[in-house]
């Protein structure tokens, strides 16, 4: 099994209660059933998450409204889970969405795994969405360090040079600078737009 699956279904096995309702759209193979779920009124969110969560990962779009919801909610293990699924859902939509969560400040504080999402998937709204939240997160006194170091590592895993003035302004903080070190380091220089890691000649 999957291991982000198997965290998912005993999460939401307690949940639920292990109820048997639970146990029907954990066991069935009817991916029709389970897109009823996600419309269907009156549902528990428990029952929505897993549906979702099983279409996103067999490659069903029907399940990619449900786990963009699910991608920005103020419980990080249904944001993981809902990543996971989105990663391997493989909808065109998804980079968008996540670029619109990542930058949304209204819900910063939930932004962590949109960043992180972007970075998996690489999408050409991914480097403009991180540079735009890490701009603000370099505010004084902003309390959202995690989602600053995600967008930090997350430039440096891209290696575009369009980061390095946001990562070179990052090294001023020193909760980022040792992150920021490494990020720079990893754009290549030959595309550089001319900014230097401190020391270097």
């Amino acid at each position: 099994m999957d291991e982000e699956l198997r965290s998912l279904t005993e999460r939401l096995r307690a949940e639920s209660g292990d109820s048997a309702a639970y146990r029907r759209l954990a066991a069935t193979a009817d991916h029709d059933e389970l897109a009823a779920v996600l419309t269907a009124p009156g549902q528990p969110l428990w029952a929505r998450e897993l549906a979702a969560f099983r279409l996103g990962v067999a490659k069903d779009r029907r399940a990619f409204e449900s786990l963009v919801l699910l991608l920005n909610h103020r419980d990080p293990p249904r944001c993981a889970s809902a990543a996971h699924a989105l990663a391997r859902l493989g909808d065109p939509r998804t980079g968008r969405a996540a670029a619109a969560l990542a930058t949304n400040e209204l819900r910063v504080a939930y932004a962590l795994h949109p960043v992180r999402l972007l970075v998996r998937l690489r999408t050409p709204e991914a480097v403009p969405a991180l540079i735009t939240t890490l701009e603000r997160r370099l505010r004084p006194h902003d309390p959202y360090r995690r989602v600053a170091l995600a967008c930090v590592e997350g430039l440096g895993d891209l290696g575009d040079a369009r980061a390095e003035p946001v990562l070179n302004e990052a090294l001023a903080h020193p909760a980022l600078a040792e992150a920021a070190v490494r990020a720079l380091a990893r754009i290549p220089r030959q595309r550089s737009s001319g900014g230097r890691i401190p020391g270097q000649r």
